[in-house]
């Protein structure tokens, strides 16, 4: 057989059950068909947030191993000298997977949101320097044609640090939409780079549905009014569907409704609130409608048969609120103003409704416990709603049907199972650097058989959030709190703390975990001292109120 292609799609925020083939009520067709002959995972875990978990990804290392232990912030100590865990840029000891693929004859191409390439100011475009030392783009990490964003959240209708390659691009027309963007560009570059019959590795890095709430109104209308029961009952649906497709064990409870939340019944702006989950439904429904583009150009090029689709999330569901003049979170640094001088009106204000290109909101953490059902806590955090994704992993020419994989695993996984997938070498040096040897483990298996046995247990860190999972036991512990215990198999919504019942267990996995801090570098939190101020907790955090 010849090596297959790859197609790596990632959204971007999106919540465990936000997906019609993972029991949600948003029109999803084109993913759902990726998982009505593919496979779905169960237990997929990410690394928590957006940098960790693309480091992560595209190396197939902790993300700590990669120098982009926390975000794309530089942590340094008093005399200058940078941790090197937390440099906020991927280092040069590490290979991704469009260098590795790129060595064993492969075309690579990337289409979305790299944000793995240190900061950039949003307020000040002469201060950027894309392709830097320290602010390294995708066409220096392996990648043959790149084109997105390279930092963060972008205003979908008119985003900054746009990139074509390593041109920067000014947006300044009045039909652009940047999840459109992604798809048509991750099309043409179907059509143009497959001439030369090269297999070929595509990442497709959505950033739908980060924040800010922005969508086509033909879009939003589907679903305007589906949410005008609350989110109570969509938490009640989604969990009872997601039992009936067999994802999750009926034995699990859902987890109870974040003491940060309120009850819907006590929601005075109801049809404000519809509307904001309306707009974030659309924007997954435009990205699936960018995804089935894709898809269709590969069925009209002959490839769909040999290649690899995956598609994953690269964090649970997000919580931040966004408010004006706070750190909630620096809201300042989208507030340029549209191209025909229009001013951005910044935060989830009840005076205007989401969705239109001037105006920058978040729908919230109501919604966002919705988005992570059945699970507790949200991106940042690396209790289940934080860490837990869907993974579907199709490619028709090896995988003749449906299936579900229940075995824990994790997104460093993925690098490893490409390589495998293609047969590729992965290299003990690059460039004239020694290369981290891989963290990951293959689950290719998972093409022939509903199961697969991880060898070694997966660990987490983000800004104090630390957790292991080591078969069916989950050590966890939310920042600034004690360690909690859990039995996944019985218990994965995480309510029943066996901390005190298995002492021994519980001081053993410890011990393993300090082991692996020590080994990847893994700083405590918080990193002092730091160019970086944290906050310790979002506005909206599991342990604070409104």
């Amino acid at each position: 057989m010849n090596q297959p292609n790859f197609i790596l799609i990632l959204a971007d925020d999106m919540g465990y059950s936000d997906l019609g083939c993972y029991g949600s009520e948003i029109n999803t067709p084109n993913i759902d068909s990726l998982a009505s002959t593919g496979v779905r995972f169960s237990q997929m875990y990410n690394s928590a947030r957006c940098c960790p978990s693309r480091a992560a990804l595209l190396t197939g290392l902790n993300p700590q191993q990669t120098g982009v232990g926390h975000m794309v912030s530089t942590f340094g100590q008093p005399n200058s000298i940078t941790v090197p865990a937390y440099q906020g840029y991927l280092n040069e000891t590490s290979a991704t997977i469009a260098e590795v693929l790129k060595t064993n004859g492969y075309n690579t191409y990337m289409s979305g949101k790299w944000h793995v390439g240190g900061g950039y100011d949003l307020t000040d475009a002469s201060t950027w320097n894309p392709g830097d030392k320290t602010h390294p783009i995708p066409t220096q990490r392996g990648f043959d044609e790149f084109f997105g964003i390279v930092a963060g959240a972008a205003n979908f209708f008119h985003p900054r640090t746009l990139m074509k390659n390593d041109e920067v691009l000014d947006i300044d027309t009045s039909d652009f939409y940047l999840t459109d963007a992604i798809s048509e560009n991750a099309v043409s570059m179907l059509e143009t780079g497959t001439k030369d019959n090269k297999p070929f590795f595509m990442h497709v890095a959505y950033t739908a549905p980060h924040w800010p709430l922005h969508a086509y109104e033909e879009d939003i209308a589907k679903y305007v009014g589906n949410y005008k029961h609350g989110w109570d009952q969509i938490r009640t649906s989604r969990h009872e569907e997601l039992k009936g497709m067999g994802i999750l064990d009926s034995r699990w409870e859902i987890s109870p409704r974040d003491s940060s939340s309120r009850p819907w019944n006590t929601v005075e702006e109801q049809e404000w609130e519809d509307l904001r989950m309306a707009v974030y439904a659309a924007m997954i429904d435009r990205m699936d409608q960018g995804i089935g583009k894709i898809l269709a150009k590969l069925r009209e090029l002959e490839l769909d048969e040999n290649t690899v689709v995956m598609f994953l999330s690269d964090n649970g569901g997000c919580a931040e609120f966004l408010a004006e003049e706070t750190e909630r979170p620096t809201p300042l640094q989208y507030s340029t103003p549209t191209p025909d001088g229009r001013k951005i009106q910044i935060g989830n204000s009840r005076d205007f409704k989401p969705g239109p290109d001037d105006t920058f909101m978040s729908y919230d953490l109501p919604w966002a416990n919705a988005s992570n059902t059945p699970f507790r806590l949200f991106k940042r955090w690396t209790h289940e709603g934080g860490i837990s994704t869907p993974f579907i992993l199709n490619w028709p020419q090896k995988i003749k049907g449906p299936s579900i994989v229940h075995d824990p695993t994790h997104i460093i996984d993925i690098a490893a199972t490409i390589y495998e997938a293609a047969n590729a070498t992965y290299p003990k040096e690059y460039n004239g650097n020694l290369i981290t040897p891989l963290e990951g483990e293959s689950f290719l298996k998972v093409t022939d058989s509903a199961n697969w046995d991880r060898r070694n247990p997966i660990f987490w860190e983000h800004e104090g959030s630390r957790a292991m999972r080591d078969g069916e036991w989950k050590l966890v512990s939310e920042v600034g709190e004690g360690w909690e215990l859990y039995n996944m198999s019985e218990d994965r919504t995480e309510l029943s703390n066996l901390a005190e019942k298995e002492k021994d267990r519980l001081s053993k996995m410890l011990h393993s975990y300090l082991e692996w801090m020590e080994r990847c570098g893994v700083e405590e939190w918080p990193i002092p001292p730091q160019t970086w101020i944290p906050v310790m907790h979002s506005p909206h955090s599991h342990s604070s109120g409104r």
